[in-house]
């Protein structure tokens, strides 16, 4: 199994393999909702605003994830983690444990500050992401679930408080989402 960067050229098989798992996990409308969220992502693909990760088992695609950057007034970068997705016949065997750390080693070399995410925090934490107050780093949108906004620092320094609401890539800027 290896994991590498990937491009729009991928489209087909990231969007089924997203569609797929979230329609298995969480039924048909929410497969259909990330599955076109996904398909809208990796059509702005440009590995400095949306990044895409894969991993792969030999030539097929088990899973995906993606890092969009967050704009904020003041110059820091920040990349948001979401969606992740690992087809369900590999789930429970680390490899979105193993996909996202893989991810944050290249936002490190590429110099990220913090890295943040939306989700299930006991997954989350599993590589190192904390819950998050919208005190220090506000979300793009107002959240439904505070407790699933969770980040991490990606240098030495603790994350420091950010004013403002950030600005999110166009696919993410969508009340639903959140």
């Amino acid at each position: 199994m290896n994991c590498r960067i990937i491009g729009n050229t991928s489209s087909k098989d990231i969007a089924e393999l997203f569609t797929s798992v979230f329609t298995l996990a969480e039924g048909k409308q929410e497969g259909r909702a990330v599955g076109k969220l996904s398909s809208e992502l990796v059509a702005g693909i440009d590995n400095e605003n949306i990044i895409c990760f894969g991993a792969y088992e030999e030539r097929s695609l088990i899973g995906s994830i993606f890092f969009t950057r967050l704009w904020f007034r003041q110059p820091i970068l920040v990349y948001m983690l979401a969606p992740v997705a690992v087809h369900t016949e590999y789930q429970g065997r680390g490899i979105g444990q193993m996909l996202i750390s893989y991810g944050l080693n290249e936002l490190k070399k590429r110099a990220v500050s913090i890295a943040i995410t939306y989700g299930d925090p006991s997954f989350y934490s599993k590589v190192g992401f904390h819950a998050l107050s919208e005190e220090v780093i506000q979300a793009p949108l107002k959240l439904s679930m505070p407790h699933g906004w969770l980040g991490q620092s990606l240098s030495d320094e603790e994350i420091p408080v950010i004013a403002g609401r950030p600005s999110c890539v166009a696919a993410f800027d969508v009340p639903a989402y959140w």
